[in-house]
């Protein structure tokens, strides 16, 4: 952990409804996460979204004993945030939620009421990697997909009102979720209210000293957006782009910044697209700065070389298999503190090529075996027109170039017409109800590599 006591102490061992607790992996002011395996025995529990329950999940404790009243409103209040966008947004970037409980143990006070959310368990967050690799080589992609899950909050009407790279976790296969969401907040026409901002290197120069009504602090999408300007800048160049060697030094650097005077150290080495790129993310202030998260994600994907299968970092290497393709492929990413993950992080290159979207590869995981053309992971998500991002570009990549239906057009990841159209095509052939949706069961028909 960081040498700081867990913010609600669980012994290894203890149960909560399924789950036996193992391992802590997390910790901040008002939570700690722990690795959990479940039992067996308990039988098909059924998840929040009607789907069976992984085997191994990440428990995150909220407490509500031991606490002032004071406190315990703000955490509920943080809990109920977290909870209520989790239950209503199931998007592929961000971490997935499966069940929520509420310990009933009056034996242990310090537990006694806390709520558990079960969560999708990542190997590691952002946070740790850049403390072991500064400007990683994987940055570029990594920054790709944390700006195609803002997208998705944004879309869905909310702001998360706290990204850093320690809420940004990544997977086994070193793909990006956003996570900890007690900060966000639903937006409510051009504004969203949120408790607080916890993160000062992280928080746009018109937040640092907000005014707070009963409601909270209001923020915008562009508090996002200027978040997404300093990860991306930290995450590319190792270093933050304003000057001070503290924290505090650097919010005063902002506040001169918004006042005009002070300029944005912007790393020399940064090429001349992602300069432009964190130019408009980190304007002075909300009104100048860019909102509209759909272009900002086409030029961050343009400037990752996303759509030419970016290379992403592994934890776990796959076992991935050289197939044989059918004549169709033509040579065809807690409270008020941050969570700072400690498992043990490398990235391993795969024991293979990784799949790219001409040359789709068969691999073999816990999702099963099956074709992949890039790193999306998708195989419970649903899709539909009008979405976009790198889903709907691994659609695309194994409808032309796995099952050979060229009319889905070019590999763009937007779905629109001539796509929807591939799907509905794909879906006769393949006896599913032809809705053009891609739910599960298009997935797995998409991805069967006995099929294709």
């Amino acid at each position: 952990m960081s040498g700081r006591p867990y913010a609600v102490p669980v012994p290894k061992g203890y149960r909560v409804g399924p789950w036996e607790v193992r391992e802590p992996v997390a910790s901040g002011a008002f939570a700690t996460v722990y690795e959990a395996v479940r039992d067996a025995s308990a039988g098909p529990d059924r998840t929040l979204d009607d789907g069976e329950q992984p085997r191994r999940a990440a428990l995150k404790f909220l407490p509500t004993g031991t606490r002032t009243p004071r406190q315990l409103h703000h955490l509920r209040d943080l809990a109920e945030r977290e909870v209520q966008l989790l239950r209503r947004l199931r998007s592929p970037r961000l971490i997935r939620m499966y069940d929520t409980l509420t310990v009933d143990d009056p034996d242990h006070p310090e537990l006694d009421g806390a709520t558990v959310l079960v969560l999708e368990r990542a190997e590691g967050s952002l946070d740790a990697v850049l403390a072991r690799t500064p400007a990683p080589e994987s940055g570029p992609a990594l920054l790709a997909q944390i700006c195609e899950g803002l997208h998705q909050l944004h879309r869905a009407g909310w702001v998360h009102g706290d990204l850093k790279p320690a809420n940004v976790l990544l997977m086994a296969d070193g793909s990006a979720r956003l996570a900890d969401f007690n900060m966000a907040a639903e937006l409510e026409g051009t504004h969203a209210y949120t408790p607080a901002f916890a993160t000062p290197d992280y928080t746009p120069p018109e937040l640092l000293w907000p005014e707070v009504d009963e409601r909270g602090t209001r923020i915008r999408p562009s508090a996002d957006v200027w978040a997404f300007g300093v990860l991306a800048h930290v995450v590319l160049t190792g270093a933050f782009p304003l000057p001070g060697g503290t924290s505090e030094a650097r919010s005063d650097a902002a506040m001169r910044y918004t006042r005009g005077r002070e300029e944005l150290r912007l790393s020399p080495a940064l090429p001349d697209t992602w300069r432009d790129i964190l130019r408009d993310c980190l304007a002075p202030t909300h009104a100048e700065r860019t909102t509209d998260t759909a272009t900002l994600l086409r030029r961050v994907e343009e400037a990752a070389g996303a759509s030419r299968s970016a290379r992403l970092p592994r934890l776990r290497p796959r076992r991935w298999r050289r197939p044989v393709l059918a004549a169709a492929l033509a040579g065809a990413v807690v409270g008020t503190a941050s969570l700072v993950y400690t498992t043990p992080w490398e990235p391993e290159p795969a024991a293979a090529a990784p799949p790219t979207c001409e040359k789709p590869v068969v691999y073999a995981d816990a999702d099963g075996r099956g074709y992949q053309a890039g790193h999306s992971g998708t195989w419970d998500f649903t899709i539909a027109r009008g979405d976009g991002g790198s889903q709907v570009r691994e659609l695309q990549c194994l409808l032309r170039y796995l099952h050979g239906i060229t009319a889905v057009g070019e590999v763009d990841g937007d779905f629109g017409p001539m796509t929807q159209g591939a799907v509905v095509t794909f879906q006769e052939r393949a006896g599913l109800d032809a809705d053009g949706i891609v739910g599960p069961a298009t997935w797995r028909a998409l991805r069967d590599a006995d099929e294709a």
